[in-house]
């Protein structure tokens, strides 16, 4: 009898809790569904948002490159960067080439230091910062002033830069020019012991060192000259 009772009672409190239950469904069940409703509704959102964003990508390029193929630097200018402060910048280091290919030095080296002296740009675009200050180096050459040169090249030739073999290489060219054969020289072999070397600065660092009356080789010294 005893188990019986105890049976009744299991389903009655069963009962109960299912009733429960459905009323907080009832009552409650809208928050739930609205919440799936906006989970779904933020999944696709994020993809349509990334299928515009690749679009609008896809479309800049096709019209940057199509523009530089130009060789107008105004073209260049005039192609819209979507809002994006990075393309813009793009833009801008792309004009600056097309003056400097089309031999206006002046306006493509101002362009350049525009670019590179732009503390309003976004962190990202640091990169294209610093590509800007490298190719003011190199077209400036002789010209631009020696401790500006040597504090933008220490700068893009720290550890882990984005262009630190290059910095180091236009470093050894400015060590040429000052006339200082043998640290350009040590620099040179130092650089081709550095990992990441690209084909083409292999080739370029073993024609200076021939031009320079040496055959190529690694330098034996580890200090690398200021």
């Amino acid at each position: 009898m005893a188990n019986q009772n105890d049976s009744f009672i299991d389903e009655v409190t069963e009962e109960l809790r299912r009733d429960r239950l459905y009323a907080a469904f009832r009552r409650y069940g809208w928050i739930a569904i609205l919440a799936v409703l906006l989970l779904v509704a933020g999944v696709v959102w994020r993809e349509y948002s990334r299928s515009q964003d690749r679009a609008a990508a896809e479309a800049f390029g096709d019209e940057i490159l199509a523009a530089e193929a130009s060789g107008d630097p105004a073209a260049i200018l005039a192609v819209d960067p979507r809002g994006s402060e990075g393309r813009e910048a793009l833009a801008a280091l792309l004009a600056a080439s097309a003056r400097a290919d089309a031999g206006d030095r002046a306006a493509a080296a101002e362009a350049l230091r525009a670019l590179a002296a732009d503390d309003a740009a976004a962190p990202q675009d640091d990169v294209l910062r610093e590509l800007a200050q490298l190719k003011l180096v190199m077209l400036a050459g002789p010209e631009m002033d020696p401790s500006e040169r040597d504090a933008i090249l220490t700068q893009l030739s720290r550890a882990g830069a984005p262009f630190e073999l290059l910095a180091l290489e236009q470093k050894a060219v400015a060590l040429i020019g000052a006339g200082r054969t043998e640290d350009a020289l040590t620099l040179i072999g130092q650089i081709q012991q550095r990992e990441g070397l690209s084909e083409a600065l292999r080739r370029r660092l073993s024609e200076m060192m021939i031009a320079l009356g040496e055959e190529p080789g690694v330098a034996t010294d580890t200090q690398l000259p200021g």
